[in-house]
């Protein structure tokens, strides 16, 4: 999860200004904007205190944008090299950000460039590729553009739920807005998810920073004579997270 991005969303839900955190957390509003903007990294959680008064003026649970930044921080460290390389297919990518919607090209074109190639890009990238399979009835190269440049209008991405929503260009066989999750569905399919689920889901304090597994696993889970509420979900998302709930898998001999 990217904490910048995090409390930008966290901001807008509450109708926040940056001014507000900055005084809140007892920094400079410059700091803030620098830190929102990525132009600062999120600052190690053992050397600060401010994730805890950011916690509290976001109304969090304690810790949580401690733990945040610290799982950002050891992910940077492990996948993005201080020289990162360039992109694989950069056509590809081009078309990608090209396409995206424009409300959120900022954040995805800067995730795309820390982790180059990376689960994000990846995604999209795969998911694009089976819907330009589909409708032009061929498969194409991953460095290939011609069919997808034609066949995809627009897409984005939910970053909480990994979701991404695919407008298909007009003059396709089946133009309709498709999303894909871990399966496929169609724009206008009745959800037939548990409501607390959704509202876990809605609720970014609570499922703001589960990954995609996560989500998946939460989400497969189902009920017959109860309906969880969303505090269940986060405690069951706390309890995937408990070392102490796993055994280590035996070896095959």
């Amino acid at each position: 999860m990217d904490v910048s991005l995090f409390i930008r969303r966290r901001l807008e839900e509450f109708g926040l200004e940056q001014r507000e955190l900055a005084q809140a957390a007892q920094v400079t509003e410059s700091y803030i904007s620098q830190l929102l903007t990525r132009k600062k990294a999120p600052p190690a959680p053992a050397r600060t205190d401010i994730y805890e008064k950011m916690d509290k003026f976001l109304k969090l649970p304690e810790g949580e944008l401690a733990r945040l930044a610290d799982m950002q921080r050891k992910e940077t460290r492990r996948k993005v090299p201080r020289d990162s390389p360039a992109p694989l297919f950069p056509d590809v990518r081009a078309l990608l950000l090209r396409k995206c919607d424009p409300e959120h090209l900022t954040d995805i074109r800067t995730i795309f460039e820390q982790q180059p190639f990376g689960e994000l890009e990846q995604l999209v990238t795969r998911y694009l590729l089976e819907i330009a399979r589909e409708t032009a009835g061929e498969r194409p190269g991953a460095d290939d553009v011609s069919l997808l440049e034609p066949s995809i209008e627009r897409w984005r991405v939910d970053l909480t739920t990994f979701a991404v929503d695919v407008v298909l260009a007009a003059g396709m066989a089946s133009p309709e807005a498709r999303r894909f999750e871990f399966v496929e569905r169609d724009g206008g399919e009745a959800n037939s998810e548990e409501p607390g689920f959704k509202e876990f889901l809605d609720n970014r304090a609570l499922s703001g920073s589960a990954t995609a597994e996560e989500i998946a696993f939460l989400r497969a889970l189902e009920f017959k004579h109860a309906r969880p509420t969303p505090l269940y979900y986060y405690h069951e998302l706390q309890n995937l997270r408990n070392p102490l709930n796993f055994r280590a898998a035996r070896t095959p001999r």
